[in-house]
């Protein structure tokens, strides 16, 4: 384009010339189509399964068959709305993943049921499902912004104490105090104080990250901060070791101890911290297993599982689990036709994993680490993508937490680790387990809305 003037006396001719049309806003693909098909294709599958079991033990399809998909595909569809309505952006593998989880531990409670007549856990978990789902819709909707979490990270992590110190004043349930139970209910708080510690840990570590990572003394390969940026860090490894001793609950102290430490490695980006935290995890865990009879114990069963056979007494459940595994070969013996029951009164619960290495084998095994390895990967893409410090830690955060506790269970039931007695997410058999993985999912859906809305506002490209 030309334009005429004239100068200041000299009558130029100006030209100027004409820029480029600016460019159209980039507009990312949402993909919930994508994620409403992986959520049919997860509620068939575990309707298939579900038929299995019945056609494997009595040769005709279940009677709840069809209540048992429409119960799931409804939950799902309600969730999916709730994730298409408030948070258009999220990722489309992490409802799918859970629902599918959390379908394939529907069915294999209900198989181990089929062996306990009077002591049904399916309909029960059914139930805290539809309080999971629930309680995931209730996050997704309200929660706008994840960084409002950040204004309340000192409320929870006095909640989280008070939810970790109430179990020491109720009676041990086979030999750990984390449980509470009042009147016939049940419910574990360490399952719902692991998600508040995560945010606080976000929180804490997002405003002293450069103090920690460069301020103070260099010792051996660590750069150690102040004293007081320290402090804390020593209050929680004191704080888990105590959790160890009072509860005697080894799992709920690793997972508390790693969790912590893994944030403060991805705050710091310095590898000694690593170091620091194995080091004080295995004093810990070394001082408490020899002093805590109750750890003791577990201990050595974990060195020597097949010391009650030697001693004419029977398998104990540890072994009755490594027989499962071995029994259950590459592609398992079938959905019902296992007899991982015999591994007594956890089966549904700590040892749940030992029925799906029975009945699915390696290969179903595998499978399921694989979904398992999927959704800590999304949870993991989603912090590197978030530009705020708090959202990428809470992302790390919550992945790790599905991370180390499918590792500290399914090491326990391999003989890899000493058994722990916790959960496996979505799974097992229990309440607040479930409740708490889906908010978990809930509040990655939230944080993965928001690493890809960031890229859809017209300013920036994918």
């Amino acid at each position: 384009m030309t334009r005429a003037g004239v100068g200041a006396g000299t009558g130029a001719r100006i030209t100027v010339a004409a820029g480029d049309a600016p460019a159209a806003p980039v507009r990312l693909p949402r993909r919930r189509g994508i994620e409403l098909s992986l959520i049919v294709l997860a509620v068939l599958l575990s309707v298939y399964g579900y038929c299995a079991v019945g056609l494997a033990r009595n040769g005709t399809v279940p009677p709840g068959a069809a209540g048992y998909g429409a119960g799931l595909g409804v939950l799902a569809l309600l969730a999916h709305t709730a994730v298409r309505l408030r948070a258009p952006y999220a990722d489309p593998l992490l409802l799918p993943i859970g629902v599918l989880l959390n379908g394939i531990g529907l069915v294999l409670i209900y198989r181990l049921d089929l062996e306990t007549p009077g002591d049904r856990g399916a309909p029960t978990q059914l139930v805290w499902s539809t309080l999971g789902v629930t309680f995931f819709i209730l996050v997704v909707a309200a929660l706008r912004d994840h960084r409002v979490l950040q204004r309340y990270a000192y409320v929870c992590v006095v909640a989280a104490l008070a939810l970790l110190t109430l179990p020491i004043l109720f009676p041990a349930v086979n030999g750990a105090r984390i449980w509470i139970r009042i009147a016939g209910f049940s419910i574990q708080p360490g399952e719902f104080a692991k998600v508040l510690l995560a945010v606080f840990f976000a929180a804490y570590l997002a405003a002293n990250r450069t103090a920690l990572a460069y301020a103070g003394r260099r010792f051996w390969c660590v750069q150690l901060p102040t004293g007081r940026v320290l402090g804390p860090i020593v209050a929680i490894w004191l704080l888990s070791v105590g959790v160890l001793v009072l509860e005697r609950d080894l799992g709920t102290s690793l997972l508390f101890f790693g969790l912590f430490v893994v944030m403060l490695y991805v705050a710091t980006g310095r590898t000694g911290w690593i170091a620091v935290g194995l080091l004080l995890a295995s004093l810990g865990a070394v001082a408490v297993g020899r002093l805590e009879p109750h750890v003791h114990g577990r201990i050595e069963d974990w060195l020597h599982p097949f010391a009650s056979i030697e001693a004419g007494l029977g398998p104990n459940q540890l072994a009755q689990s490594l027989f499962s595994f071995a029994a259950g070969g590459t592609f398992g013996t079938g959905l019902g036709l296992g007899h991982s029951h015999l591994i007594g009164f956890a089966v549904k619960s700590d040892f749940i994993l030992a029925t799906a290495g029975e009945e699915l084998g390696l290969a179903g095994l595998s499978a399921l680490f694989l979904l398992y390895g999927l959704l800590v990967e999304r949870g993991f893409r989603t912090g590197l993508a978030l530009r705020d410090p708090f959202g990428r830690l809470l992302a790390v955060g919550l992945a790790s937490i599905v991370a180390l506790q499918v590792f500290v269970i399914a090491g326990g039931v391999t003989g890899l680790i000493p058994l722990t007695g916790m959960a496996m997410p979505f799974l097992a058999q229990g309440g607040s387990s479930v409740v708490t993985n889906w908010a978990i999912v809930a509040l990655l859906i939230r944080l993965s809305d928001s690493a890809r809305r960031q890229y859809d506002d017209g300013k920036a490209a994918p």
